[in-house]
């Protein structure tokens, strides 16, 4: 049997209104739009080598309680870069928590997209001297 190579995770989000969610993550988040597809209802996305879709099709395929199993956990590239990131975003998105350092030697925050997607960001702190 041949070796299958995974080459990439591109995780597809659904949402409700695909123009609300590129504001959200073109305009506040940074990312570029690669494609778009209004006929299909889906959109492509990149920024920092990191993919992302958007689909509008089966928008209400979520958990029977309407929610997302899971959340995306965005690596940055130091504990600076999270509270640099966190202040162009406080006010303008649904906290889940704010930026902390947690005893697993990260600090994060975690936010919501406009279709309740927990999006975590975080980077590994400097051991301590």
């Amino acid at each position: 049997m041949p070796e299958t190579t995974f080459r990439a995770l591109v995780p597809m989000l659904r949402t409700r209104d695909l123009d609300r969610a590129l504001a959200f993550y073109v305009g506040r988040l940074g990312f570029s739009l690669t494609r778009r597809s209004d006929a299909d209802g889906w959109a492509s996305l990149s920024r920092d080598g990191i993919e992302l879709m958007l689909s509008t099709l089966h928008a209400d395929a979520t958990q029977a309680d309407g929610t997302f199993p899971g959340s995306l956990y965005v690596r940055l590239g130091d504990a600076a870069a999270v509270d640099q990131l966190w202040s162009t975003l406080d006010g303008h998105a649904r906290v889940s928590y704010a930026p902390d350092t947690f005893a697993y030697g990260m600090r994060e925050f975690g936010i919501h997209d406009p279709d309740g997607v927990l999006l975590q960001f975080g980077a590994p702190v400097a051991p301590p001297c």
